[in-house]
């Protein structure tokens, strides 16, 4: 399956790169499964996704939890918490 992946704000700047187009494994089923797998892809999504808890994401467009499936999903962003005011 692929999809395209969004990182924001310190996301981004850890990773060095707002978006990309990846393939899943088919052993990818959730948000969290997916944080996972990107943190092992190398150096700078280890940096990023260093502490999962933190991480908040979005399928497309709606904010979602980690154990959200992942299936038909045409857009995954990735951003740390948000505060208001």
């Amino acid at each position: 399956m692929s999809v395209t992946l969004r990182y924001f704000a310190w996301v981004r700047e850890r990773i060095g790169i707002p978006e990309e187009t990846v393939d899943l494994p088919a052993e990818i089923a959730t948000v969290g499964q997916l944080v996972g797998w990107l943190a092992q892809r190398g150096e700078e999504y280890a940096y990023a996704f260093e502490n999962p808890a933190v991480i908040r994401a979005a399928i497309d467009r709606a904010h979602v939890t980690p154990a959200t499936a992942v299936t038909g999903a045409r857009e995954i962003a990735f951003f740390p918490p948000m505060t208001g005011g």
